[in-house]
């Protein structure tokens, strides 16, 4: 199946199938979400199969809407594909964010990106149920912590994640 996703090309936003996309470093549409905790955030190792960025550990969520598909509705279906987390979250938007980096295998993510945040009182309040096709494990960690991990083992993390703690984390977290 064709996935496309709504990318600008020559300053219109149009629907260009997504590996071609990041071919090209083309702007495009993505989402995010932070699932918090206190002071702790899940993080999400990507699935080894993944095209880009495979075994890298990321936020909980992460992906591209499809053609004329909303932000919010985006993050709520993928953190159903993704995580496996089906009750409806009360995700709140955080703010909007471009970044542009390289992911190997030529391939650059140059995103315009919605980012969310789910906070919720206990970690038990929600079940997780993986796809293996997307992510392989999930970890809670403190922010501090991660933050120091990423300095101290950058190459292990997505370079989206590594952007948004570095240059974006108050927009994010609120603080």
């Amino acid at each position: 199946m064709t996935n496309m996703i709504p990318a600008w090309e020559n300053g219109n936003l149009t629907p260009i199938e997504k590996l071609e996309v990041h071919k090209r470093g083309l702007r495009h549409k993505a989402i995010s979400v932070f699932i918090i905790s206190g002071s702790e955030t899940l993080i999400q190792k990507r699935a080894l199969t993944k095209y880009h960025t495979p075994g890298l550990w990321a936020n909980a969520c992460c992906t591209h809407p499809f053609w004329k598909e909303k932000p919010i509705d985006c993050a709520q279906r993928r953190i159903s594909e993704e995580l496996g987390i089906h009750t409806k979250l009360n995700l709140i938007y955080r703010d909007q964010i471009e970044y542009r980096a390289e992911v190997g295998n030529g391939l650059i993510e140059h995103e315009l990106v919605d980012i969310f945040t789910l906070n919720i009182g206990q970690k038990n309040e929600i079940e997780i149920h993986l796809n293996l096709s997307e992510v392989i494990k999930t970890r809670w960690v403190e922010f501090d912590i991660l933050v120091e991990e990423i300095e101290k083992n950058a190459t292990l993390f997505t370079p989206w994640l590594r952007i948004y703690l570095k240059d974006h984390a108050d927009q994010i977290l609120n603080k």
